[in-house]
């Protein structure tokens, strides 16, 4: 048996908890290809360059045949559905994209994220409530995970009694993610079946009962590009509900990990208003959700660090290690949310860059600050905490906390 590349030991879950040092070594050569004939990018400039560049797609139909049959799972997944606007190219992407924009934010809906933070905000105040019976908590389920899926499924109409429906099909979708088996594979088709199923008859209610949510916009707004339709329709729901929540779990419980190993900016964001923005702003940047995209093909050739990526062939942008890549983000090792022009590609960049940003941001500033100010000395159980299996998204699968009391909103 061969050894192991590089990247398969970042994959491999014995590193989940520490890739960093594997990243570090990963980007003493830019772009590497894998004996697959895949391409792994490391460093910042090469992946910001590649996101910006039309010669890069994301629509698995533009990969060579050998390479599309082993395409990861979010490209086979759902295969009675069209990709969703994330897996498309323009100029169908751009509109897609315009019509689920129009329903989210600027220049249609601009406050649509602002007005959501009362709403946010008590929402994480019950949950943090509901800790103070007890001196200890599983951080990711009594607040990462219910805050996050409570906010995007209220903003996508979603009655709040099917919410635990959500975490069943959720889970064997994204613990597919970046690896594959015939079992996992059937439990995620089950899943996407199920979730799609459900999402067909809620929009059929709200074509009969329009409200103020997005999915209501969705198939009863006809703007200049039309509604998404069909299976356009099911694509955007789907992808909106597991990207709208499992990255913002991991990004509150990889913040209060964070937070509790770094005892002084937890200080400081008890007493500093504006802190919270900074301090998230660095989270993503040094301990973002998303560890790689794995989902692009070279439409022609191109050079790029020396290497040239074969046209067809697929590549891997690993942006967890351009975010810690010293040569263009000083001490890129060091937690600092003080740094200056803290620019970072923890959302992507370029037209792919990520739809739900603006709501990820605020959900991390609220619950953090919550829990920064609310719990009495907290602690934590385990350092590392178990962590999920997904390489791609990755976060603790729990967080045990301890705490000696928990004070009042």
């Amino acid at each position: 048996m061969s050894e192991p590349s590089l990247f398969q030991e970042i994959t491999d879950f014995g590193n989940r908890a520490n890739p960093w040092p594997l990243y570090e070594k990963l980007r003493s050569q830019p772009v590497w290809q894998e004996a697959d004939g895949s391409f792994v990018v490391s460093t910042f400039r090469e992946i910001y360059a590649l996101l910006h560049d039309p010669r890069i797609s994301s629509d698995p139909a533009n990969l060579l045949p050998e390479y599309a049959d082993k395409a990861g799972p979010l490209a086979q997944a759902g295969s009675n559905l069209p990709p969703s606007f994330i897996r498309t190219d323009p100029p169908r992407h751009d509109t897609l994209r315009r019509i689920a924009m129009r329903q989210f934010g600027p220049p249609h809906r601009p406050d649509r994220i602002d007005k959501l933070t009362p709403l946010l905000e008590d929402v994480v105040t019950r949950l943090i409530d509901g800790l103070a019976d007890r001196q200890q908590c599983d951080l990711v389920d009594d607040v990462a995970y219910p805050f996050p899926v409570a906010a995007i499924t209220g903003l996508l109409g979603v009655p709040p009694e099917d919410e635990p429906r959500f975490s069943q099909w959720v889970g064997p979708i994204v613990d597919s993610t970046g690896k594959d088996s015939p079992e996992l594979t059937q439990q995620r088709t089950d899943a996407f079946q199920q979730l799609g199923m459900y999402m067909f008859q809620l929009a059929q209610s709200k074509r009969a009962n329009p409200g103020d949510d997005m999915l209501s916009g969705f198939v009863t707004d006809d703007g200049p590009d039309g509604r998404l339709e069909g299976g356009d329709l099911f694509s955007a729901l789907i992808l909106l509900l597991i990207a709208g929540h499992e990255t913002t779990v991991n990004l509150i419980a990889n913040g209060w990990l964070t937070l509790l190993r770094h005892p002084e900016a937890l200080a400081r964001l008890r007493t500093e208003p504006d802190y919270a923005i900074r301090m998230v702003e660095e989270l993503l940047r040094y301990e973002g959700s998303v560890h790689f995209l794995p989902n692009r093909t070279a439409v022609a050739d191109i050079e790029i660090a020396g290497t040239t990526i074969r046209k067809g062939h697929p590549i891997v942008l690993v942006l967890a290690s351009g975010n810690r890549d010293t040569d263009c983000i000083p001490h890129a090792d060091r937690f600092d949310p003080d740094r200056p022009d803290n620019v970072h590609l923890a959302f992507g960049n370029g037209i792919h860059y990520c739809f739900g940003a603006p709501l990820a941001r605020l959900e991390a500033q609220l619950a953090l600050t919550q829990l920064a100010k609310r719990l009495q000395n907290p602690r934590l159980v385990a350092d590392p905490p178990p962590y999920r299996p997904s390489p791609v998204l990755r976060g603790p699968i729990h967080l045990p906390v301890a705490y000696d009391a928990v004070l009042p909103a």
